[in-house]
């Protein structure tokens, strides 16, 4: 059963997976708020494009690379996304980012997962968004994070993999933000490392 995680939960995949991890996935999940047409007739949503990004650190907390729909893979083939959803269409996850977490080198510290909506769309116009963690192995769902605040922002810090003790950990982050991209929340992501 998975677990849903509250804003600042910190979490052991392991422990809550129920098995040693080798492969996660994150899933990320969104819907645009419809409107409602004349008299509640023929309401529309505009196609919202989120974009997942994961950003590698090393131990003294400086981005030694990037997985976003510009970089598809790490340099060294441990983190890859899944490819670039513009509009949130359809059910489940609408971008993935798979991390094996086996091949991911030793002097990667922490893995930060962010979300921005590229089109610069507000969250107060997206409904249902989720972040979740996978094991890659059996698909089965290890935690949930509901992203679905409402407000001004455009992006959010989602979630954090952090190595602890030689176990990989989550922190459920949820800070709100605003910037097209990863890279304008950088400011916002280093109080988090």
């Amino acid at each position: 059963m998975a677990i849903n995680l509250e804003k600042g939960q910190k979490i052991s995949l392991d422990k809550e997976a129920g098995v040693t991890l080798s492969k996660i996935i994150m899933g990320l999940a969104w819907d645009a708020v419809k409107s409602k047409g004349f008299l509640g007739f023929g309401g529309s949503a505009p196609d919202i494009d989120l974009d997942a990004s994961c950003i590698l650190f090393d131990e003294q907390n400086h981005p030694i690379d990037a997985v976003w729909f510009r970089q598809l893979k790490s340099k060294d083939g441990s983190v890859m996304h899944t490819g670039d959803n513009r509009t949130g269409e359809g059910d489940g996850d609408d971008e993935q980012i798979v991390v094996d977490l086996t091949r991911v080198p030793v002097n990667v510290k922490s893995l930060v997962f962010t979300v921005n909506s590229f089109t610069g769309q507000n969250f107060s116009q997206i409904a249902n968004a989720t972040c979740r963690i996978l094991n890659a192995n059996d698909n089965k769902e290890v935690a949930r994070f509901n992203l679905s605040a409402l407000g001004s922002h455009n992006a959010q810090i989602m979630a954090k993999l952090y190595r602890h003790n030689n176990e990989w950990k989550m922190h459920a982050i949820g800070e709100i933000g605003n910037g097209r991209t990863f890279d304008e929340l950088m400011p916002q992501i280093t109080p988090h490392l």
